[in-house]
């Protein structure tokens, strides 16, 4: 007899039908107000900046092109379409040249020993003085005390008849100085008051870069047996290269537009810039152009010839820097594989001089 076994029949499944997804909550209005904050508020932050550069900057200086290419009066307004024929009578122009030059040479004047002084009261203000807060104070506050006032004071100093200066050379028997009729002198005058005003002000930005480099590279350098110069020079330096950058392109702008020293330097001359208009700028010379001979047209091709010529010098700037800090790049990666090469080579000699001792063994 046999039994047959059967496995108990199985239920059949019928497939489960598919869960809805879970729908996702609508977000509130405190979320959206939320992530609209984060996404939006920073250009809202920055707008400002660029409404007022907008206004006061990006408009004034399409406008001014506008004008440039027009003969604009300043009394009748716009008048014909003349092109770029400003721009090539005041190429042409003499008086345009001679302004250019005035701006230079007081440029240079100024420059060179303001960046070099500022430099030194730096490095001295970066050492441990006392009275600190009262010598930092002290040199800026030239940078305080206005333009106008500064430039009076110094007129008078520098006064042919009067002034100051003069009466001081006559006490020593020196003959007097035309400060303000012969061109140096007046050069020399007008860059004395920039060197006098903005000295401390670049010197506390150096003081400030100064503060920022490790004073560890400089008692490592010192244990090394270097100097305080040779410190200065190798380390102080190189370390505020980018900040003295900004100090020359800044200076190198605020020179070459120039305007109140020579504008007020001698307020008793009809022609701005003296007799002979021995040092008048060309911001000074622009300013004569549109307010004085009441021609817009001319002053605002001046201010765009002007604006090509600072922009030229700062790429000229910036192309001397770059070469010069790819050069020490050079060098220091030279440096580094000598020594690198003489290591090797040290443990080249003392892996040559082991392996002899123990043949010699």
């Amino acid at each position: 007899m046999t039994s047959t076994l059967s496995s108990p029949p199985r239920r059949q499944t019928r497939p489960s039908a598919p869960r809805p997804a879970a729908s996702t909550p609508r977000p509130t209005f405190r979320q959206r107000l939320n992530r609209w904050d984060v996404r939006y508020s920073p250009y809202f932050y920055v707008a400002p900046f660029f409404i007022l550069f907008g206004l006061i900057g990006l408009f004034p200086l399409v406008y001014s092109f506008v004008v440039s290419l027009n003969d604009w009066n300043l009394l009748t307004g716009p008048g014909d379409w003349v092109g770029f024929d400003n721009f090539a009578s005041e190429l042409t122009d003499h008086l345009f040249w001679n302004s250019v030059f005035n701006t230079f040479s007081i440029f240079f004047l100024s420059a060179i020993p303001q960046l070099i002084a500022a430099t030194v009261i730096a490095a001295v203000l970066d050492q441990n003085l006392r009275a600190k807060t009262f010598w930092r104070v002290s040199v800026i506050l030239p940078y305080v005390v206005t333009p106008v006032a500064v430039t009076l004071i110094f007129s008078n100093m520098f006064g042919e008849k009067y002034g100051l200066i003069n009466n001081i050379l006559e006490s020593l028997h020196i003959p007097g100085i035309m400060w303000k009729t012969e061109t140096l002198p007046s050069h020399l005058a007008i860059a004395t008051m920039v060197n006098w005003r903005w000295t401390g002000y670049n010197a506390l930005i150096l003081l400030a870069a100064m503060q920022a480099v490790p004073r560890d590279i400089h008692e490592s350098a010192a244990i090394d047996g270097a100097g305080a110069v040779r410190r200065f020079f190798s380390i102080t330096i190189p370390s505020i290269r980018p900040t003295f950058i900004f100090v020359v392109i800044t200076a190198t702008i605020g020179g070459l537009q120039i305007f109140t020293e020579p504008k007020l330097f001698n307020a008793a001359s009809s022609i701005p810039g003296g007799p002979q208009r021995q040092y008048q700028t060309t911001v000074l010379y622009l300013w004569d152009l549109a307010f004085n001979r009441q021609s817009f047209g001319k002053a605002a091709a001046v201010a765009w010839i002007l604006f090509v010529i600072i922009v030229l010098i700062g790429l000229i700037n910036f192309a001397i820097t770059r070469s010069i800090s790819g050069a020490e790049a050079k060098a220091i990666s030279r440096r580094k594989q000598r020594r690198l090469a003489q290591v090797r080579q040290r443990e080249m000699d003392a892996a040559a001089g082991t392996i002899t001792e123990g043949g010699v063994e």
